[in-house]
């Protein structure tokens, strides 16, 4: 899955040695699995690793430790140390963290899409007094949303749907198919149009 150049892992265990003992190494990838995908790595603490979540890969010295979500984006990887005038640094390359194939696993898709929802989609809907939440995303990629608030029973709901939420999210992420909303839509004074 990873492979280290021997500069690398002697680099590492330099890092390493300024750390506590049993300090190890972390990989992570930001949205993988979209253009916005970034991988980094940091120090791992043992408080830091989840027992069940975690993935651990063993080196002579040290463990790379990296949440199973992401385990197929790492197909490939390297991590090499780069010198140049400036100094030495550490580069991990992940050819497949941008990948779109459907690596992700559906309950973390849920969390990052609720995530998205949240941070994204509903700042703007509060400004109306909605707000929009996951209900479930189905095993062919279609996310099922319900409205509360002022979205419930506007009449503007379906133009907010498709080419507003619908939109951000297909473009986000790239295993949902489409959009659906199931919410049972009751005009009232508290609906905004």
């Amino acid at each position: 899955m990873i492979t280290i150049s021997d500069s690398a892992k002697q680099y590492i265990l330099s890092l390493l040695s300024k750390r506590k003992v049993e300090t190890n190494i972390r990989i992570f990838i930001n949205s993988p699995g979209t253009m916005h995908a970034e991988c980094g790595m940091s120090y791992c603490e043992l408080q830091d690793i989840d027992s069940i979540n975690d993935q651990k890969i063993s080196f002579n010295e040290f463990d790379i430790y990296v949440h199973k979500s992401i385990v197929p984006f790492l197909k490939n990887s390297s991590i090499d140390l780069v010198k140049n005038e400036v100094g030495s640094q550490i580069t991990l390359q992940a050819p497949y963290a941008k990948s779109t194939q459907k690596f992700r696993h559906k309950s973390q898709l849920e969390n990052d899409v609720q995530k998205f929802l949240f941070s994204q989609v509903n700042p703007t809907l509060l400004l109306h007094g909605g707000s929009v939440n996951l209900i479930n995303i189905s095993s062919d990629g279609v996310v099922f949303l319900q409205f509360s608030g002022g979205c419930n029973g506007c009449s503007m709901i379906s133009t907010t749907l498709k080419l507003g939420i619908e939109k951000q999210l297909m473009k986000h992420f790239s295993e949902i198919s489409r959009v659906e909303d199931v919410t049972n839509h009751v005009y009232g004074q508290h609906s905004y149009y």
